[in-house]
């Protein structure tokens, strides 16, 4: 069997899971240029229509991870081109996220938020009525792509309507939101496609975008913005698209096309290259550039976004590896396996409103490292799992890492936009976005690159034990298949075949235990003080 043959389902599945944690839990938007005091007539109200968009656009994600093989299968497409539904979204959103600044001087974030909520419901619904898998792939292309803006815009909306003391809990319920929703995707996903049809997957975000889109519009109609004529920066977004769709491409395809050994994956290679490092001089020679990359010259931004990214690659590789490993190795079934991971939801839905009540009693720093402490346990603890293990066990785990995850991305947020002026918060919400969302991305190819190499490096170790010339050897092999040879054989490859992977899996959570502790480093070259500086973006105005 081919590398590549065995790479292939990891690889539709964890894009899929990597877009759905890059969009959940973003750095919180810059505070809106609303002028102080501005409320909606019902702030629970408009609070319900933002966080169920939230929820929608995040879950939508996931709730396709597991419908994947009906869906190829239904659409008569391949295990490879359903990973095109997956990254066909990604990229998309990767590349729009830079473009939410720009659009919402541009138009506002009340009409960046109604239009871009509307557009997701219509592709959505394109996604729904697709009957080939290249319409299918465009459509969740322009999912993507109009859903990039929403998250930001959703913050910064969330944040306007809530006092300056207030916006800690704000913000700690979107996260409670965004943490729950990719968790509920692949139960959910599950539980639609098995009683009813996968197309439904998509077609619950019409009423729920509507509903959100209309009542945030109604609410908050009258809401004073500023409106400005921003530069488009042309060189720098031709430049991200063709670096950023060309590096994704290319981690998409490594495994398929054997990477290096193929010229597609060595063009790619060059593009990738070439455009991302003309971005990176025009972006800081720039006047007005799409991503301003002069944001670094702030210690605590470049401390909070390193650990941010570092840690965030790593969390989502977690995301992908244990729903396959326990589809793969273990035998689950696609529901079980969401029930089994779901636990880690539990602990962030309880905590994190204290944690956006109480976080800023505490040094941020030592916050944390106590979440990247409890993020490497698990991982650690996971790096002994067997084929034996429980579900118990796995859920212990699961719920255990939760105390990481409410710990994690507040403190860490708040931390990397302290030092930024009021008036650059806005810009440097949307790098740590954007560049969360590429760190999430790359890592997961790269995971499931790293868990296919070491199953099959393990695979060959151990069958170079078995010798087909060892009479005693054979004797035991057809044991295993009932005095057949030919049976036995098969079973002996695949529980090598499990066994190795199951090494494999554990020498990745090993590695990512020691990752995890790595992080605190980065968290502690940062300076308090961590509270937002004064001025007219911090007080709400602009």
């Amino acid at each position: 069997m081919r590398r590549a043959d065995r790479a292939r389902n990891p690889d539709a599945r964890t894009h899929a899971m990597t877009t759905a944690t890059a969009t959940a839990d973003a750095a919180p938007a810059a505070p809106p240029p609303a002028a102080p005091g501005f409320l909606p007539a019902s702030v629970p109200l408009t609070t319900l229509g933002l966080a169920l968009a939230s929820f929608m656009q995040v879950l939508d994600t996931t709730i396709a991870n597991v419908s994947l093989p009906t869906i190829s299968g239904n659409l008569g497409g391949s295990a490879n081109q359903a990973t095109w539904v997956i990254t066909s979204f990604a990229v998309s959103n990767a590349i729009a996220l830079p473009l939410t600044g720009w659009l919402s001087r541009k138009y506002g974030e009340r009409k960046l938020f109604m239009w871009s909520t509307l557009a997701f419901v219509i592709a959505s619904f394109l996604c729904g009525i697709a009957s080939s898998m290249g319409f299918l792939v465009f459509a969740r292309a322009l999912q993507g792509f109009v859903a990039g803006p929403m998250y930001p815009v959703t913050q910064a909306l969330l944040l306007s309507i809530y006092p300056p003391q207030k916006r800690g809990q704000a913000i700690a319920l979107l996260a409670m939101v965004t943490v729950v929703a990719p968790i509920a995707g692949p139960i959910l996903g599950g539980w639609i496609t098995d009683n009813y049809s996968w197309e439904w997957i998509f077609f619950i975000n019409v009423p729920i975008g509507i509903f959100s889109s209309i009542v945030v519009g109604r609410q908050l109609k009258g809401r004073p913005e500023r409106l400005e004529k921003p530069k488009m920066d042309y060189i720098g977004l031709a430049t991200l698209v063709l670096g950023v769709g060309a590096l994704q491409i290319l981690l998409d395809l490594g495994n398929d096309e054997d990477w290096f050994r193929s010229q597609l994956i060595v063009v790619l290679a060059i593009i990738a290259a070439i455009s991302l490092a003309v971005f990176v001089i025009w972006e800081l020679t720039d006047k007005d550039p799409i991503v301003n990359l002069r944001l670094f010259r702030h210690r605590n931004f470049s401390a909070g976004t390193a650990a941010m990214v570092v840690a965030y690659a790593a969390f989502f590789s977690v995301g992908i590896l244990v729903p396959l490993w326990l589809q793969r190795n273990l035998g689950y079934t696609a529901i079980w396996a969401g029930f089994a991971t779901a636990p880690i939801g539990i602990l962030p839905v309880l905590l994190t409103p204290f944690v956006g009540k109480y976080a800023s009693r505490f040094d941020l720093r030592m916050l944390a490292s106590l979440a990247f402490v409890a993020m490497s346990f698990t991982s650690f603890a996971r790096s002994h799992f067997n084929l034996d293990v429980d579900f118990n066990t796995i859920a212990l785990i699961q719920l255990f890492q939760g105390i990481g995850v409410a710990l994690f991305f507040m403190p860490v947020l708040q931390i990397l936009l302290s030092d930024l002026e009021p008036h650059e918060i806005a810009a440097g919400s949307g790098l740590a976005t954007f560049m969360r969302t590429l760190g999430g991305s790359f890592a997961a190819s790269l995971t499931t690159y790293a868990w296919t190499e070491r199953g099959a490096v393990h695979h060959a170790h151990l069958t170079e034990r078995v010798s087909a010339y060892d009479p005693s050897t054979m004797q035991q092999v057809a044991a295993l298949g009932g005095g057949d040879p030919q049976t036995g054989a098969a079973v002996l490859e695949r529980m090598i075949t499990q066994q190795a992977a199951q090494i494999g899996f554990n020498e990745i959570f090993h590695l990512l235990g020691i990752i995890f502790l790595c992080v605190i480093a980065f968290v502690w070259l940062a300076k308090p003080p961590f509270g937002a500086k004064a001025g007219p973006a911090a007080a709400g105005g602009h």
